[in-house]
């Protein structure tokens, strides 16, 4: 049997995994950055809508949606080809969405006129419209597909729906400026962050009330820089992840115990996180020094800087 060198070896053992694929909105250039995951370089730019902002992956792996907020549209883009290949109706000025388990309805929430638009996926048209709390940013669905979630802005409340009846069911104040919202995987907790508020809130999902709020105080930063946005949990969820904008860090938390770990310093105004599949990296959108961050989730270090576009808003991460 031939015996293959030690160098090549370990060459071989060192070797990346996976080949993910990174994609960046970006909110001022108005197009998505492609990074290879394997070599951690940008490998193209497509053009989009304008403005956008949310993004995430459809749940057949085909597709990218994106919020191309000032065009007031939903916008798939077909990943094999990187081109736009239908706008979604949505209302004005679409944020950030979620898809349901299924991926047959996305919710987007729409900043100008206060409502939630569910989006009937296969068939591109809206299925529901509700009013929700002014200025509504973050959206979450419930692991089981029944309640989706809006975060409010102006109101500092969480407004609930019931998915099967189309109707709100229940709203919970929150601290200043709600702005991102998460369910855990059992759908027992719903992590909620407050960017002016420079917190994280845990909703108990049943009472739907507030049973811990969790502060931050990054090392030599100034407390109203810290403006917590983007929250992700760890494949595990044993961790979860907190993007705290102007901050420049990003903070860890043990599920468990509720307690903030540690920070970890990245690029300038961080509005997003993203988690590969296995949980061993991070990615993070910088939104004032226009690149992308790449965590080391074994050594809580940034091991690469990634350039993006202008003003990256959003992540999505791809197998």
């Amino acid at each position: 049997m031939r015996t293959l060198p030690l160098l090549a070896l370990s060459a071989m053992l060192a070797a990346p995994a996976a080949a993910e694929t990174i994609y960046v909105t970006n909110e001022r250039g108005d197009s998505v950055t492609v990074i290879d995951g394997a070599t951690l370089k940008p490998v193209a730019t497509w053009p989009v809508g304008k403005r956008p902002r949310g993004i995430t992956l459809s749940r057949d792996g085909k597709q990218l949606y994106v919020c191309a907020s000032d065009d007031n549209a939903v916008q798939v883009i077909d990943r094999a080809t990187g081109r736009v290949v239908a706008d979604l109706p949505s209302g004005e000025d679409p944020e950030t969405f979620a898809l349901s388990p299924d991926g047959t309805l996305l919710f987007a929430s729409n900043e100008r006129d206060a409502t939630v638009t569910a989006i009937d996926v296969p068939r591109r048209a809206v299925a529901f419209q509700i009013v929700v709390g002014v200025e509504p940013e973050g959206m979450a669905v419930s692991p089981d597909g029944r309640t989706a979630v809006s975060t409010s802005e102006t109101d500092n409340a969480l407004h609930w729906i019931d998915i099967a009846s189309r109707k709100p069911i229940a709203e919970t104040s929150v601290d200043a400026r709600p702005r991102h919202a998460e369910f855990t995987a059992d759908g027992r907790w719903l992590w909620s962050s407050a960017e002016i508020g420079g917190t994280v809130q845990i909703v108990d999902t049943a009472t739907h009330k507030v049973v811990e709020t969790i502060p931050f105080a990054p090392p030599g930063i100034a407390p109203e820089k810290v403006l917590p946005v983007g929250i992700r949990f760890t494949p595990d969820g044993k961790r979860a992840l907190v993007a705290l904008g102007r901050a420049n860090h990003v903070a860890i938390i043990d599920v468990a115990t509720r307690k903030v770990t540690g920070y970890i310093p990245v690029g300038q105004r961080v509005w997003q996180v993203a988690i590969d599949a296995d949980g061993t990296r991070a990615f993070t959108a910088n939104g004032l020094s226009d690149d992308v961050s790449v965590i080391d989730l074994k050594t809580n270090t940034v091991t690469a800087t990634i350039p993006a576009g202008r003003a990256p808003w959003g992540v999505a991460i791809a197998p």
